[in-house]
């Protein structure tokens, strides 16, 4: 059940039965010169809705632009302040647990919006306790990376091995080819590629990264492997989101 699809009484109906809620964020950013700019929430947003498929669970909108300040030397990378990232995702729970939600599940498609995150929930819980609404204290919050699901990670391994990578993987790159099979590209990839520098400011990134790539060979990414990836994503995420709203 997706939000933006639904009429406000149907969100009033499903709130008397539920108070969860699935929240795909991502980014826009780079992804090396093959991985499509919208990777991060493209896959963050097919998986919550497989997710909310499964487990009947109501669906929000996609929050595409994410932190990724590091990655803006590149050209068509959008991103929020962390500051602002937080205000955002505060003011999501605000206007959402004022009408009831009171579980917020962010399956999240990019490791920079990871410390924000966090951040805005404690941020949240602190404003939200101020505030006089109905079952405020039982808001909860929990974000999970679904390339950080163990079934995901160990096949991702099998599949590539250390040409997964850390950023522009083959793993997230073949999800998008499974979703989007008309946006395959094939473009030659230079055999060096760049990893262990750390992350600073983005002209620092550029320089260290010249093609955005962290250590990874998206060159091995196929449709198969996305479908795959997908499923194992959905089925780990689904268990996950089941116990999070029995937690108390």
């Amino acid at each position: 059940m997706l939000l933006n699809l639904s009429t406000w009484p149907e969100v009033e109906d499903y709130l008397n039965t539920s108070q969860g809620l699935i929240i795909p964020i991502g980014s826009t950013e780079q992804h090396g010169p093959t991985g499509l700019i919208g990777t991060d929430s493209i896959c963050a947003e097919v998986i919550a809705k497989g997710v909310g498929e499964k487990t009947q669970a109501m669906v929000a909108p996609t929050i595409n632009v994410g932190m990724a300040l590091h990655h803006t030397a590149f050209p068509g990378t959008i991103s929020l302040r962390p500051t602002t990232l937080i205000q955002v995702i505060e003011d999501y729970l605000t206007c959402l647990t004022r009408v009831g939600f009171t579980r917020f599940f962010f399956i999240n498609g990019h490791g920079g919006n990871i410390a924000s995150l966090k951040g805005a929930f404690s941020q949240a819980y602190n404003y939200l306790a101020h505030l006089n609404f109905p079952q405020a204290d039982q808001v909860r919050c929990r974000v999970e990376n679904w390339f950080m699901c163990s079934s995901v990670y160990k096949k991702a391994k099998e599949l590539y091995g250390d040409q997964e990578g850390s950023h522009a993987t083959p793993s997230e790159v073949a999800v998008t080819q499974y979703i989007h099979p008309e946006s395959v590209k094939n473009v030659p990839l230079s055999e060096k590629v760049a990893s262990g520098y750390p992350i600073y400011g983005a002209v620092d990134f550029r320089r260290h990264y010249p093609d955005g790539r962290i250590g990874s060979n998206p060159a091995l990414a196929t449709p198969k492997h996305g479908q795959q990836l997908y499923n194992l994503a959905v089925e780990e995420l689904c268990e996950s989101y089941l116990k999070f709203l029995q937690d108390n």
